[in-house]
């Protein structure tokens, strides 16, 4: 493990106002997004959108990482050239989602452990062959009636930092993703309370697997009021709840938080982010790594139509921009209509 290293892709992938695209969604899950614009979910079709994303021009004045999919990084441009090569030789860091989905934790309903460690040191060493050089794992924590139970926490930040050790012994920068899910009807005080606990755990499995904290990425949910909701919380608090949050739980040595999107809306999360970057001097960088939020307007452009493809890029250079903007703290929602 080169310390370094590692610490320098890290602050590559969220520096100078970049963030992660990511595009690491499963076969069955890219599936449910080509089913709403009516697309069939062929290989060459999956291939051909992440093409279209991958050589958006000027993508990699706001984009340091992208994470692909077991399949993507596989696959090549109409050029030929394989995508992990393509993006790199940009800047924009390839990456890996190596987890293997969250499962339903034994005796425990309602709640998940996600599962991949199994054969993970080995998958991680063919991963970097490929041209990876981070990762992904995203634990899941669900909100409800009497859960999170403390053991579902404890044991997915087991994972977690078993995994992100086995990714820094590859010389591969881990992304620690714990999501605690906004689906439910809680407040956002309860959402900071889990979030909150979450994070304690995580960072102390972190230290007790000897994680160096200056080669990961951490990749939380906002602090948000959940979907359902009666009174749910403004932008504002939003920033409010989980910066606070964030400076209690992270010591100052991780380099980059990149938050994902969680079901907000393209504009919520680049609104949150800015407002959260506009608050003052902040001891990481706060950025993005959003799946849905960079991608939506993307793919309702392309449509799986050829002709549509300078449309889609143009969708994505837009929310690419947008969020950068908001990870310098320079984004206003005027922009919006401006863009």
């Amino acid at each position: 493990m080169n310390v370094n290293e590692l610490n320098a892709v890290a602050k590559a992938m969220v520096g100078n106002g970049k963030g992660i695209l990511a595009a690491d969604e499963s076969t069955p899950t890219i599936t449910k997004r080509f089913d709403t614009i009516d697309t069939e979910s062929t290989e060459e079709n999956r291939r051909r959108y992440r093409e279209m994303l991958f050589t958006t021009p000027g993508a990699a004045d706001h984009i340091g990482g992208v994470i692909l999919f077991d399949e993507t990084i596989r696959q090549s441009t109409g050029e030929g050239v394989a995508f992990p090569d393509y993006l790199n030789n940009l800047g924009m860091i390839a990456g890996i989602k190596v987890d293997t989905g969250a499962k339903p934790l034994a005796g425990f309903p309602g709640e998940t452990i996600t599962e991949g460690l199994d054969g993970l040191r080995d998958r991680l060493a063919e991963y970097y062959s490929l041209g990876a050089r981070f990762a992904k794992w995203r634990a899941v924590i669900n909100i409800g009636t009497d859960i999170p139970s403390d053991f579902c926490i404890e044991a997915n930040a087991h994972a977690l930092a078993r995994y992100a050790a086995l990714c820094q012994e590859a010389n591969i920068v881990p992304i620690v993703e714990p999501e605690v899910l906004m689906d439910g009807d809680h407040s956002i005080e309860r959402c900071e309370e889990v979030t909150s606990a979450a994070l304690a755990a995580l960072f102390e499995a972190l230290a007790a697997h000897r994680v160096a904290l200056e080669g990961i990425i951490l990749k939380p949910n906002m602090v948000i009021s959940g979907t359902d909701a009666a009174n749910r919380a403004g932008p504002a608090d939003v920033a409010e709840a989980t910066l606070r949050c964030l400076k209690a739980q992270v010591p100052a040595e991780v380099p980059g938080i990149a938050f994902l999107s969680g079901g907000q809306s393209a504009e919520e999360a680049t609104e949150h982010l800015g407002l959260m970057n506009q608050a003052g001097d902040l001891p990481w960088e706060l950025s993005f790594s959003y799946g849905r939020a960079l991608q939506a307007p993307a793919l309702d452009a392309w449509r799986g139509k050829e002709e549509n493809f300078t449309a889609g890029q143009n969708a994505l250079a837009k929310r690419a921009k947008l969020n950068s903007l908001a990870h310098l703290g320079q984004y206003e929602t005027a922009m919006e209509t401006a863009a």
